[in-house]
Formats: C-alpha cells, structure tokens, sequence
C-alpha cells in the first residue's frame, strides 16, 4: 500500500477514536495530536504530512462521519463530534478478533469486537497493517 494511504489510515483511526472516547462532547481535534509535531518551512507554511492530516479531518467532515463548527486556522477542528453513522458503525462488532480470549464474559468480548475498541487496540500496538484493514473495513461497511 502506499505511504500516503497508510498514514490517511492512521489519521482515520486516530480522530475517530478521539471524537469517540468523547462522545457526545464536542471538542476540538488539533493536528499535532493526531500526526505528530510539524515543522513549518522556512515561509512558515506546514508540510504535507500536517496539511494532509488536516484533510484527512476535512475529508471525514465532507463523508459525514463527523460534524464540527470551523476550522482553527490550519491546526485542527473546532467543536468536532461524531456522526450517528460513525458512532454506529464504532460501536458495532468488526471482524472478530483472531487474538480473542474465548474464556472472558461474552459481554466482555463483544465490547472487545467492537471498531473502536480494535482501532484502540491497534493504534496501541501499532500495528499499521491492522489499522490500515479496521479502516478499510469500517469505510466499507459506510457504503453497503
């Protein structure tokens, strides 16, 4: 996959899951949190990986999977919370989890099967593979 792909994934991930652990808070998604610090160039513009987070916030906007307010600057995103499609498609169970503990509460399974709690997991392992396929999963599962 390409490199700009998989980091789009890891942006995905990463904000979703932020709106998410927030729900139904509103707040503000800043870029920095999200790809990491940015060094502006020497006009004091940002470089592409910041710039193509903060299009990667815009672009969920424009796919309804989340709403916000404006824009701060070229920094983040301002009063951003999910979608119901997004957070229904976070809460419903993915593809079960092949590391799955079949001796937990099945109550404890299920919240474990859910997209965000595998995003979570994944983000946490950084496992990009994972995340990149959780993401492709989840958007596929937005147009069916």
């Amino acid at each position: 996959m390409h490199l700009h792909i998989d980091d789009f994934s890891q942006d995905v991930a990463r904000i979703l899951l932020q709106l998410y652990m927030n729900f139904p808070r509103p707040q503000a998604v800043y870029v920095e949190d999200i790809s990491g610090p940015d060094q502006l160039d020497e006009a004091g513009l940002h470089g592409k990986r910041h710039m193509a987070c903060l299009g990667a916030m815009l672009w969920l906007a424009e796919e309804g999977y989340l709403r916000y307010q404006s824009t701060l600057y070229q920094e983040g995103i301002e009063q951003a919370v999910l979608s119901n499609r997004a957070f229904t498609l976070l809460t419903a169970t993915g593809d079960p989890d092949p590391q799955a503990d079949p001796d937990l509460p099945v109550s404890v399974q299920l919240e474990r099967a859910t997209l965000a709690e595998q995003f979570r997991t994944a983000l946490a392992a950084r496992d990009s593979t994972r995340i990149s396929a959780l993401v492709r999963h989840l958007l596929a599962r937005a147009t069916a």
